[in-house]
């Protein structure tokens, strides 16, 4: 087994010597084939034991296909290519450069292009593709779906170290995927127990016995929403060149999924002035009250003031502990609670007014602190993981561009 760091020096320094070969010249490259019509349910059935391989499934499975769930019959085998070894694949179609690897017996369609009798290590070959992938694109129109010829993939240029160095590189980058794979599936093993652990204590069950019961307008202090005089497109200033000290950010629920780095909306001065009532500070919950109801997100510190944006309900609670009520609202108790209380429309909606008779069971303050800090510790600890998964993806990457210049 090669070292971590010599595999990292391999990968650098002995691709300079590797022979740079066509792809056509290394492999015959033939199309998969599909029955006509696709939609036809003659050409498919459950109990086959040959897959009908998706653009889905290869997503799903990141490209090594260990399962299919949809399964061609003998009439549409006959239509189709079958492959019952694993081999080298590539999407051309729609979703183009998508590297394959079956592990299961697999009827190819005529999106994929099947590597035959490769001259190379095929596992070598899909970690190629994948560092290809983005040049593939120059060879659609622009406003059109990308497709690729066998033609095009087999004139393309390869550089190929010799077996050897291929299963060296293979090895390194397998164990990278696999401690990714791994992470990954602790990530979803800490997202489960952290969704059980709050059913068990947002449950009505846990909550009414011996929790008193108070509405949301005894709980928080402050619950207010968008306050201008002022049109929320006046406010806003473009977000590429407007980054003058004294302007607020304009939160958004959607902020939240970019990990708070922006695009950023801002308010001029005058703009915050105007949205005083609606200053926000760190630590501080926004509830979405138009459209996607219920959504919940924690203010975060940032290096400029911040105000609310339209569309959505500040929160903030001097009188209980609001890591608890940030728990409580994205628990499925707290969602149906704001549901009961939404108004269905075009837009689904909830006025601040409504929000405030929302009531619920709350245990006294030490448990509230009991049970914020463990799900807080469980919040870090994904986090932790999250961040692990990254550094080891930007790795990977690192790797390949470094790899296949």
């Amino acid at each position: 087994m090669i070292s971590f760091k010599f595999g990292i020096a391999l990968l650098l320094f002995t691709f300079f010597v590797w022979e740079q070969r066509k792809l056509g010249d290394i492999s015959e490259i033939i199309r998969g084939a599909s029955p006509r019509p696709i939609s036809d349910p003659k050409w498919f059935n459950s109990n086959s034991n040959i897959g009908w391989l998706r653009i889905s499934d290869v997503t799903a499975q990141h490209g090594r296909i260990q399962h299919l769930s949809q399964h061609i019959s003998i009439l549409g085998q006959a239509k189709t290519r079958v492959i019952s070894t694993p081999h080298l694949l590539l999407s051309i179609a729609a979703s183009v450069g998508y590297p394959v690897i079956n592990y299961v017996k697999t009827g190819v369609h005529d999106g994929f292009l099947i590597f035959e009798n490769p001259k190379f290590n095929i596992d070598f070959g899909f970690y190629w593709l994948a560092f290809y992938k983005h040049e593939w694109q120059k060879f659609g129109q622009p406003g059109s779906q990308v497709n690729l010829n066998s033609s095009i993939v087999k004139k393309t240029n390869i550089g190929l170290p010799d077996n050897v160095e291929q299963k060296a590189i293979v090895h390194l980058l397998k164990l990278i995927d696999n401690c990714i794979t791994l992470q990954q599936r602790k990530v979803k093993m800490l997202v489960l127990l952290k969704k059980e652990i709050s059913n068990y204590y947002f449950s009505p069950s846990y909550l009414s016995r011996s929790c008193k019961e108070n509405s949301f307008k005894e709980i928080f202090t402050v619950v207010t929403d968008y306050v201008a005089n002022g049109s929320f497109k006046s406010l806003r200033e473009n977000v590429k060149t407007n980054t003058k000290q004294g302007y607020a950010y304009m939160i958004r629920l959607q902020d939240a999924s970019n990990n708070w780095k922006g695009p950023w909306l801002y308010t001029d001065k005058s703009g915050y002035n105007f949205l005083k009532k609606s200053k926000i500070y760190p630590g501080d919950i926004v509830m979405s009250n138009v459209g996607s109801v219920g959504k919940i997100i924690r203010i975060p510190k940032l290096s400029k003031p911040m105000t609310l944006a339209p569309n959505a309900i500040l929160l903030r609670s001097t009188k209980y502990d609001n890591d608890f009520l940030y728990e409580l609202l994205k628990s499925d108790y707290g969602k149906n609670k704001i549901k009961r209380m939404t108004t269905p429309g075009v837009q689904n909606k909830i006025n601040k007014t409504d929000f405030k008779k929302i009531k619920v069971h709350l245990p006294n303050s030490q448990e509230q602190k009991r049970i914020s800090c463990l799900l807080t510790n469980m919040n870090i600890l994904i986090h932790e993981v999250k961040s692990n998964i990254s550094q080891k993806q930007k790795l990977k990457q690192f790797l390949l561009q470094n790899m296949f210049i």
